[in-house]
């Protein structure tokens, strides 16, 4: 349903520093599929955007003088799939760091939506941002 007032707007893209520009683009691009979809700038200034699918993009800046605040502003990035557990197997493979293993869970709505079950796992970004894999059919 579009939004009235977007339009057809909604998620466009999600932004993220790095210091390493080529463990970052291979962990986005090779790891979970994406694909660049324009590029700009050259080092040590590159930037990119990744379609992650739908044109929904995650958007990267390279920074070398960039510190990841310990528990900054961003909470997570939550990426929807029909894959879970595979994509859960691709990531672990790479040696990122899983936070919170596959699980299915039920959230128990307030708004009278009744209860939603879905499928998550999160796991450390290579710039350390957190992100999560979220699997359901309702939202």
């Amino acid at each position: 349903m579009p939004n009235p007032v977007l339009g057809d707007g909604g998620l466009h893209h999600i932004c993220l520093k790095t210091r390493d520009w080529e463990r970052t683009l291979a962990f986005y691009r090779d790891v979970l599929g994406c694909t660049e979809k324009i590029a700009w700038r050259a080092a040590p200034q590159r930037a990119a955007m990744l379609d992650t699918g739908d044109g929904n993009y995650v958007e990267i800046f390279e920074d070398l003088a960039y510190v990841p605040a310990a528990n900054g502003t961003l909470i997570h990035v939550a990426f929807r799939t029909t894959r879970l557990d595979a994509v859960a197997d691709r990531v672990r493979q790479t040696g990122a760091k899983i936070t919170v293993e596959p699980k299915d869970v039920t959230l128990a709505t307030t708004n009278g939506a009744g209860p939603v079950p879905i499928r998550v796992f999160f796991c450390e970004g290579p710039s350390g941002e957190i992100l999560e894999f979220f699997q359901n059919t309702l939202t």
